[in-house]
């Protein structure tokens, strides 16, 4: 079973709500429809009715379990309205400029999670990465404890020897372009967790460097060294080791040398690249010619589960970003 075959299998044990708030997407209403129909998750569409119903007529598609909603219309919207002025009043926004953002089904979407009527969304494959971010940053906000919203990609490798049976945790490949050492700090501790989550593992942690242990000297290395240092600070008990380089980070016999003792050197399934650069690069590289399916970006750091899609993507990547927003929302609640 796969990796993404798990997760859904998790995802339709225990079905949460999530809000899909592109409804007139043609895209979007067949994986609402395929995930009422799977049992993946209670969904939410949010569109003009009319619009929504009739793609599903046009497609032959069934909305039977699918909630639909014009948000404009809808009797809570003023309530809405008035929690995200609450929100957002200290930032010196008025009242009508948050009856003007909830035009916007991502605002309103969001704030249905934020007011617990739902458990996540899922967003992006009409709207812009930094505009689905910004309305889940605005509506949601960060996790207690946290300052940062980052991303990861789930890597799962044709060869089942690397990570965790072949899946791994790329971070941060999609949202924080330069991180500070704190920053970084931020990122290793929440791709932890998801790691937890999604992967059902104990994440083994490996800060990644062009240095392992010393090997060379520069402030890029020391910017790894000083966030391993924070981590370890602030979350003793989790397994994390750098500055690594990649290979001592995931081939055993190239940790003996570079990095005997080690209990991440060798047998890493989290990687924490030093910067958006590297991510994004090595990610890519790993889907390209390792033959590794490539799943994200996934949003780590906001306080409920809120997930970018591209705007390229396919009605199963939809539902794909659902089953793993699902997971999210159930690990948040098996948390506290």
């Amino acid at each position: 079973m796969s990796i993404l075959e798990r997760i859904r299998e998790r995802a339709a044990a225990n079905p949460q709500h999530i809000v899909l708030p592109e409804g007139n997407d043609p895209r979007t209403v067949r994986a609402a429809a395929a995930c009422s129909q799977r049992r993946l998750a209670r969904i939410t569409l949010l569109g003009d009715e009319e619009t929504i119903r009739g793609i599903a007529q046009n497609e032959g598609l069934s909305l039977g379990g699918v909630a639909v909603i014009d948000h404009r219309r809808a009797p809570d919207f003023e309530k809405l309205v008035s929690l995200f002025h609450d929100l957002r009043r200290a930032k010196g926004m008025l009242n009508d400029e948050a009856r003007t953002a909830l035009n916007d089904p991502l605002y309103y979407g969001n704030l249905l999670v934020r007011s617990g009527q739902a458990d996540g969304s899922v967003a992006g494959a009409t709207n812009t990465t930094s505009h689905t971010v910004r309305a889940a940053l605005h509506c949601l906000g960060v996790r207690p404890g946290f300052k940062l919203v980052s991303s990861f990609f789930l890597m799962a490798l044709p060869d089942h020897s690397f990570g965790n049976d072949g899946a791994l945790i790329f971070a941060d490949c999609g949202v924080v372009i330069e991180p500070t050492a704190a920053e970084l700090a931020e990122i290793a501790v929440a791709s932890a967790d998801s790691c937890r989550a999604l992967l059902g593992a104990e994440p083994r942690v490996a800060m990644l460097s062009f240095s392992t242990k010393g090997s060379a000297k520069h402030k890029l290395v020391d910017k790894v060294v000083e966030a391993t240092r924070t981590v370890r600070a602030r979350a003793p008990e989790l397994e994390i080791d750098g500055e690594l380089q990649v290979d001592a980070a995931l081939i055993a016999s190239v940790a003996e040398s570079k990095a005997p003792g080690s209990s991440v050197a060798g047998r890493a399934n989290v990687l924490i690249f030093p910067d958006l650069q590297s991510g994004n690069i090595a990610y890519k590289l790993t889907e390209r010619l390792a033959g590794a399916t490539a799943i994200g970006p996934i949003l780590q750091g906001l306080d409920r589960p809120a997930n970018d899609l591209s705007r390229g993507c396919k009605a199963e990547d939809i539902v794909d970003a659902v089953a793993i927003t699902a997971v999210q929302a159930q690990a948040r609640k098996a948390a506290g």
